[in-house]
């Protein structure tokens, strides 16, 4: 419809036409179905420089520790750690080393329920979860775990995330989703890890168990995967772990955060090793099948690798369309050949990535215990376009690293309260300001005053403190903490309300005085 528009009613009418003409007179044969390109020796040469590569990326990011697992023709043709599990500490990465691995979780979770399933459009079944509703009941009474799992229910971009941040359990969090604005229902694509969830939560509670138990019976278990769990405690107790690490000003790493995303556990809460991956990359390529064993139904698999909603429309006339499948990204190449993939990034200290070429039978998984810099996904990048090319195309790191930064800078507030304008108007008497204030979503939020005047901000059930900082007249900040984190951002007060800045992208954070 975008090019249509571009060429104007007359030139959208010729085309018409001309299409239909040409339609009435010649039906065209469809294409040629792809055909695998990449032969052994190109995928050798590509996994025999992957050392190499993950070496100086890691050189060049200070990334403290990767594990690297590749399959190719149902074998594990390459299989290593590099690095240090802890920054400070001697113990180095190796194939069992476990990594909490981010949004890498949700197609382990796709692989999950298609296991339950016995039907592909099972994947349609309305979703039924106690306690959950959106704000259309509609909507509501509509919305399958494949809308959820393809985030195309409706619900914005990560609603629910800074619920999590501010310490919320994942029944409040749920359960508040039903005040988020929506836009149209199965034509807009909006990342949310918690829409996902809910859909994973509902199947389990169908089948009668957690979530856990339901991910060790159906594919844990009989992939032969040891070390993988959705629980973080299992994450938290494993001897062999990588702790997570962020950057520091002057360019060091440290494992200054823990991440606890128990409450996401289906879409972000999976823990495993570069050795447990290879098996599921094994299974995934092969079908469901895994040792000669049928483990997930092929065809409920299937699903997951079909296109579901756009979630990145053309750039430009000749750049390709991006989907979203059930927890997958997918694209086709210029051959014609299906590309599934998907990142995983914990800003406080993981990033992670999957990327396979079915027709192939070939795919990479990467792991790191450091918060997204791009080396993750340049690895992958790096390593097929190798295969595919004998070299390197693109400075991946560099893209990928200048992506993540840019979408760290777009969450940041455009005003800098770190430095008060001219002339700012200063503050009224802190008994203005002090007091509970309530939320139908956030809460309640709690503005007390020290004697010396300074304020502080209570936010959450903990609760967690912050101490503001005057800015300009009723205005005030504070530095942001979480997963989620964006700086400094602002709070104003009003006539009998404040107004917390990155609580109210979607209109959800003015809290009222009570």
């Amino acid at each position: 419809m975008r090019t249509l528009r571009a060429l104007g009613a007359a030139g959208a009418a010729a085309l018409l036409t001309a299409s239909a003409a040409t339609a009435a007179t010649a039906a065209p044969s469809p294409p040629p179905a792809p055909r695998p390109q990449l032969t052994d020796a190109a995928v050798d040469k590509a996994v025999a420089r992957l050392d190499a590569t993950v070496a100086d990326m890691m050189r060049r990011t200070g990334v403290p520790g990767v594990a690297v697992a590749v399959v190719h023709d149902d074998e594990v043709v390459h299989l290593k750690g590099f690095g240090v599990r802890r920054t400070g500490e001697s113990a180095t990465v190796d194939p069992d080393t476990v990594f909490q691995i981010a949004s890498l979780s949700k197609p382990v979770s796709s692989t999950v329920v298609a296991g339950t399933l016995t039907d592909p459009d099972e994947w349609d079944r309305h979703t039924a979860l106690p306690g959950f509703s959106l704000k259309d009941p509609w909507v509501t009474g509509h919305v399958t775990t494949a809308d959820l799992f393809s985030h195309r229910s409706g619900l914005p971009d990560h609603a629910g995330d800074l619920l999590e941040d501010l310490g919320y359990d994942r029944s409040y969090i749920l359960d508040h989703l039903r005040l988020e604005p929506l836009t149209p229902f199965r034509a807009s694509y909006a990342y949310t890890n918690f829409g996902f969830t809910a859909a994973a939560e509902a199947v389990a509670r169908a089948k009668g168990t957690s979530w856990q138990k339901l991910a060790d019976d159906t594919l844990f278990k009989p992939a032969g995967m040891t070390d993988t769990s959705t629980e973080f405690s299992a994450f938290a107790d494993s001897p062999d772990r990588a702790a997570t690490h962020v950057k520091n000003p002057d360019g060091t790493w440290s494992p200054r955060y823990v991440r606890d995303p128990d409450a996401q556990a289906p879409a972000g809460g999976v823990s495993s090793t570069a050795r447990d991956m290879s098996r599921w990359l094994r299974l995934q390529l092969a079908g469901g099948t895994l040792d000669g064993k049928r483990i997930i139904p092929a065809d409920t698999l299937a699903r997951t690798h079909v296109p579901a909603v756009v979630s990145q429309p053309p750039a430009t006339p000749t750049a390709r369309t991006g989907f979203y499948g059930l927890g997958w990204n997918v694209s086709y190449d210029d051959a014609g050949r299906l590309r599934l993939s998907h990142s995983g990034a914990f800003e406080l200290g993981a990033n992670t990535n999957v990327t396979m070429l079915p027709l192939e039978q070939l795919g990479i998984v990467v792991l790191t215990n450091g918060a997204p810099v791009g080396l993750a996904d340049a690895v992958a990048l790096d390593f097929f376009d190798f295969a595919e090319h004998g070299r390197a195309t693109a400075d991946w790191l560099a893209l990928a690293g200048s992506l993540y930064a840019q979408m760290d800078a777009a969450g940041r507030s455009p005003t800098d309260y770190a430095h008060p304008p001219a002339g700012a108007k200063p503050a009224r008497d802190s008994a203005a300001y002090t007091g509970t204030y309530d939320n139908p979503y956030y809460g309640m939020a709690t503005v007390t005053a020290a004697d010396d005047g300074a304020l502080t901000l209570a936010l959450g059930p903990k609760p967690l403190r912050f101490p503001l900082t005057h800015y300009d007249g009723d205005t005030f900040s504070f530095v942001t903490t979480g997963e989620n984190a964006v700086g400094r951002t602002g709070v104003t007060f009003g006539d009998g309300t404040l107004r917390v800045e990155y609580l109210d992208a979607n209109h959800l954070g003015t809290f009222t005085r009570q």
